[in-house]
């Protein structure tokens, strides 16, 4: 078995700590415990004074009763007992990709998007045929290239709604003809859902509700706020397909921990108030980002719909160049991106936008400054 290196993930993990001015995460500025506990009544001191007197055992192990309640909440058609609690939705990535994919298997994934949903079924052996997202297209596929791809053995289709890097959505209608064709084969549907679109009026489904083989994967790593505790889940109708994941548990996880289960279950008890902070978050800050697109030149982006994580274009920079500008710019003003080919998209660079406001401006200014520095 060789794995890919994971391109954005090995970026973070050599260059995140040198940032002065990080513009480069996904997460919504991300919750102290102590903005948690104020989420309850009496400041979190019921919360706390239960929790001093839990047992640090393994406690539940697929997650507790509390916690898979309010996950089950998220969703229409998926019963609590389907929930199963994960590190992370890399985690659930991992487990559900594992529990469904061998040698041969043949594989379409939406492409790019996080790397682990088309690499991680290549080094597991599969046969893996990239759908590929278009710009010309607000970074969407075509359904009329699914269809084409899609073969008689098709045995999973993975998708990331919204989309890392691009904040691109896939609407029920857009999901709908994704079902029908993957239906038509027999195939799974794997939907990494992290990024929840914040825009009220935004149409937006999970895979899980929409389709009997439907697989929905998340966490409280990015709209939630909370990634420092590594909790996530997997969502499915399908029971038999759930028990399959509980035996890939017992071999890679066994639970995700008292303390943590704990504190994801109180966040999504008060999901009504972090993702009201975290709208209020993302309006904000994405107006500040439109503004600085549209009065830079030497950029352009096909704007998120209130995903925390966009994707801009550098027009006049060399692609080949998208990596030594963003170390450049690391260096020379201490800001960081992610630059796009980490992505297989050169060109292009991610920026998360939903920091506090001030290191946001500051990165922007920093960033239009040095663009100028560097072409010259």
């Amino acid at each position: 078995m060789e794995l890919t290196q994971f391109g954005c993930e090995d970026w973070l993990n050599v260059w995140e700590k040198s940032a002065k001015i990080d513009i480069a995460q996904s997460t919504i500025d991300s919750l102290t415990l102590e903005e948690i506990l104020a989420f309850e009544d009496d400041g979190g001191k019921a919360f706390m004074e239960n929790l001093m007197k839990e047992k640090f055992s393994y406690g539940w192990i697929e997650g507790s009763p509390a916690f898979k309640s309010e996950v089950a909440k998220l969703y229409t058609r998926v019963p609590e007992d389907n929930i199963l609690s994960t590190n992370g939705a890399t985690g659930a990535n991992f487990m559900a990709i594992l529990g469904l994919i061998g040698q041969g298997d043949h594989v379409i994934a939406q492409y790019p998007s996080y790397q682990q949903l088309y690499d991680w079924p290549k080094t597991l052996g599969a046969q893996v045929d990239y759908w590929e997202i278009r710009e010309e297209n607000n970074w969407l596929p075509e359904l009329s290239e699914l269809r084409r791809l899609v073969k008689p053995s098709t045995k999973l289709i993975c998708l990331n709604n919204a989309a890392q890097p691009t904040g691109a959505i896939m609407s029920p209608k857009f999901l709908a003809e994704v079902v029908e064709i993957a239906r038509s084969v027999d195939a799974y549907i794997l939907c990494d859902e992290v990024y929840l679109p914040l825009d009220e009026t935004t149409d937006y489904r999970p895979i899980a509700d929409m389709y009997e083989k439907g697989i929905s994967t998340n966490s409280i790593s990015k709209t939630y706020s909370v990634p420092g505790i590594r909790v996530g889940w997997v969502a499915t109708q399908n029971r038999e397909l759930c028990d399959e994941f509980r035996k890939i548990r017992d071999y890679t996880l066994i639970c995700t921990g008292v303390f943590d289960d704990a504190v994801a279950a109180l966040v999504l008890k008060h999901k009504d108030k972090v993702l009201a902070r975290a709208r209020k978050i993302v309006k904000k800050n994405l107006a500040i980002l439109k503004e600085w697109v549209e009065n830079e030149p030497l950029v352009s982006m096909v704007f998120p719909h209130d995903v925390s994580v966009s994707f801009v274009k550098f027009e006049q920079l060399d692609p080949a160049q998208t990596e030594d500008f963003a170390i450049q710019l690391l260096k020379e003003k201490g800001v960081l991106i992610i630059p796009g080919n980490r992505f297989a998209l050169p060109g292009y660079a991610r920026i998360g936008y939903c920091t506090d406001e001030s290191t946001l401006r500051q990165g922007l200014q920093a960033l239009s400054d040095f663009l100028r520095v560097y072409q010259a």
